[in-house]
């Protein structure tokens, strides 16, 4: 499989500039096109515009600028495209037939390798591939505004698409941080399915006089625990975009409730934007009304989708989460206001409007489970997936035990030999779910974190004990208990995006999930130390250096790198007890400055006998430790030593690290740091 390095943008509007920023953001290779140099000019002010905020909210430095740009190429016609480049993303307006000129032209000017795709919010992606020379190399991308800052791309394959496109644009997608969601090819595709005929029943609400914009706004925000209501978002992205995809969808589905109404119309129509005034204060009955007619247009449709293969529930809620920014996602919502209400309040807009309810939801009984482990299995390689990206993955005790069940399953299959763990999305897994820890603390129930953990431990050594070979795919950010699942893998392999870290002291806690004990056995205590108790980011070469990382590859060497590895087989021996690269800078600094002669000056917070307080990185490392919490500290510190006295015993390690986590987890610095972190703000330990 290529992998995709070079990517050119058709189209320097809003869209493509976007798109361009972003994939050039991430180290690809951009060309950005267009027909006349001043709309390619105009794309390059629109990015230096986003660029230049960035850096008055300190996102990027003018380095980091500088770097952007300077792998963005203006280019003027489709015909100059590179014939090399790996991808181009069509981003032009919405007409078919301007679309197929587009692609007529790229095919006589692209390599045979370079994938097309469309960016389309509407058009039919099979049709479109059907009008191209490469049908099996096109795809569609339905981005969400704005590219550089939505984390949701639906990917939408033609039925001609092969299985390589989809797998190599999906890695894609993922090298930019992006949530994917792999869809049918249906009017709408996910989203917009349920989201565009929501924004035109808010206007035929305020049409037939059941509300003003301002109170169907307000009922809006709270039922579905949003920010910004159907007229406020519609005025933020334009009435003009709401109407043409309200009239799309009623033309292709054939249901005349989804044409725009009227009061849309005529605001397009006259440029204007809907008038929000400050009233708020609304009536039971309008309430009802609003709230029945919404959430049952929203019910029935996201129903729908599921009903007719577009996607799986969670992909509909992740949609609605990741790109709308709802707190919640339809089926998250039935559950919430039970799945009975839920039923009654779409066989209601469906008995008003006509709109289908299926079966499957309508006799529905109990709530929806949700799954977050998605396991594919090819040949001898299985693939557990942890796809909750909406919340970077954290490990939460529904995860987690789906995770333990999919690990048991597959370790009964002779017919695989290896077990990849990746995460979907920008992370591997970024922790575990904070809030699950803060409301335990709170409830005074340490026992269900002890009982999670417990479990976790359980998993982790069926991980480490699997008959099959067993690989962790970092290759993004990696942080405390995903950390801890990672190493408890064969082998871990990382890309340039692997970003690594133990954040735990600074939480008031310690790495209860074997890092305090698989970490010294993999890297030697002086790295473990560097990691966990200074909870330093680590990159990806660094990493590699450590042996925190056995393997560091180029993306497009993925594949190539589980296949060599399970013809190897598993390791002769996984603990190395030390670094296996000392030249490293960061390792050769961590050996000396974390030696066991340091480690009682260090956690005094002063710089140890012979380095120097004037040094960059001594004055960071100790930085670092004055933010910890002091129980933490010492308690980390504490079971490192243990994980060395245990020596070959992990079991017994692992054991004593579970043995502390009630003290820890009873303590105030656990509760203030854990709630720190939700909260945003730096936690205060005291002296």
């Amino acid at each position: 499989m290529r992998a995709i390095e070079s990517v050119a943008v058709i189209g320097a509007g809003n869209m493509g500039s976007g798109i361009a920023q972003k994939s050039s953001q991430e180290g690809f290779n951009v060309q950005m096109v267009d027909r006349e140099q001043k709309w390619v000019n105009r794309g390059i002010g629109i990015i230096n515009g986003f660029l230049d905020e960035a850096m008055e909210r300190r996102i990027f430095r003018q380095a980091d600028v500088d770097e952007i740009n300077s792998r963005i190429s203006g280019i003027v016609g489709n015909e100059n495209v590179s014939p090399e480049t790996d991808l181009v993303i069509e981003a032009v307006f919405e007409d078919f037939d301007v679309k197929q000129e587009v692609f007529s032209v790229l095919d006589k000017v692209c390599h045979e390798h370079t994938i097309l795709a469309t960016n389309t919010s509407s058009l039919s992606v099979d049709q479109l591939a059907n009008a191209t020379g490469r049908p099996d190399r096109f795809v569609g991308l339905h981005w969400f505004y704005h590219p550089a800052k939505n984390r949701l791309v639906e990917i939408i394959p033609a039925s001609s698409t092969s299985r390589e496109t989809i797998l190599t644009v999906e890695q894609y997608c993922k090298a930019m941080g992006k949530v994917v969601i792999v869809c049918k090819d249906r009017p709408g595709f996910v989203v917009n399915r349920f989201f565009v005929p929501w924004l035109n029943e808010a206007c035929l609400l305020l049409d037939e006089g059941v509300a003003t914009a301002a109170q169907i706004d307000t009922i809006a925000c709270e039922v579905f625990q949003i920010g910004l209501g159907p007229f406020a978002l519609m005025n933020l992205t334009g009435p003009t975009i709401a109407l043409h995809s309200t009239d799309y969808l009623a033309e292709q589905l054939d249901v005349p409730r989804f044409r725009g109404a009227p009061n849309l119309r005529a605001l397009v129509e006259n440029g204007e934007m809907w008038g929000i005034d400050e009233e708020v204060e609304c009536e039971e009955e309008q309430s009802i009304i609003v709230r029945d007619r919404l959430l049952g247009l929203v019910l029935s449709i996201a129903s729908q989708i599921v009903d007719e293969g577009i996607c799986s529930i969670e992909d509909v809620d992740r949609g609605a989460k990741v790109g709308l920014r709802w707190s919640t996602g339809p089926f998250e919502i039935a559950n919430r206001i039970g799945v009975d209400e839920a039923i009654r309040v779409a066989k209601k807009f469906s008995m008003e409007t006509g709109l289908n309810v299926p079966e499957w939801f309508s006799s529905r009984e109990s709530q929806f489970e949700f799954s977050y482990v998605d396991v594919i299995v090819q040949g001898k390689i299985a693939t557990l997936r942890l796809n909750r990206p909406e919340a970077m993955n954290a490990l939460n005790v529904t995860l987690m035990g789906q995770l333990e069940g999919a690990i048991e399953e597959i370790n009964q299959m002779k017919e695989v030999d290896m077990i990849v763990l990746e995460g979907a999305g920008k992370a591997f897994v970024a922790g575990a779910d904070v809030k699950f820890f803060v409301d335990k603390i709170r409830e005074g129930r340490i026992q269900e974190i002890y009982d999670f953990t417990a479990q976790g431990h359980k998993v982790l050594s069926s991980i480490e004990n699997s008959p099959k070979i067993t690989v962790a795919l970092t290759t993004g950010m990696t942080l405390g208990g995903g950390l801890e699942l990672a190493l408890s893998c064969d082998y871990r392999i990382g890309t340039v995006k692997t970003l690594l870290r133990f954040p735990e002291t600074s939480i008031g806690i310690y790495p209860g999930l074997g890092g305090t004990q698989r970490a010294v056995r993999i890297c030697g205590i002086e790295g473990a130390r560097y990691a966990i108790l200074g909870g330093n980011f680590i990159d990806h070469k660094t990493a590699k250096a450590f042996g925190l990382l056995t393997h560091l590859v180029d993306s497009s060497e993925i594949q190539n790198t589980l296949t060599e590895l399970n013809a190897v087989g598993k390791p002769d021996n996984k603990f190395n007890w030390a670094p296996v690269d000392n030249t490293n800078e960061v390792v050769s600094f961590a050996s000396s400055f974390y030696e066991d002669s340091c480690i009682e000056s260090i956690l005094s917070g002063e710089p140890p006998k012979g380095f120097d307080t004037g040094s960059k990185e001594v004055a960071r490392q100790l930085k670092l430790i004055s933010r910890t919490s002091r129980t933490a500290l010492f308690k980390a510190n504490d079971l490192l030593n243990t994980a060395v006295s245990t020596g070959e015993d992990l079991h017994k390690g692992l054991q004593k690290e579970l043995d502390c986590l009630e003290s820890t987890f009873k303590t105030s610095d656990a509760l203030e740091g854990l709630s720190a972190l939700i909260e945003g703000r730096q936690p205060d330990f005291g002296v």
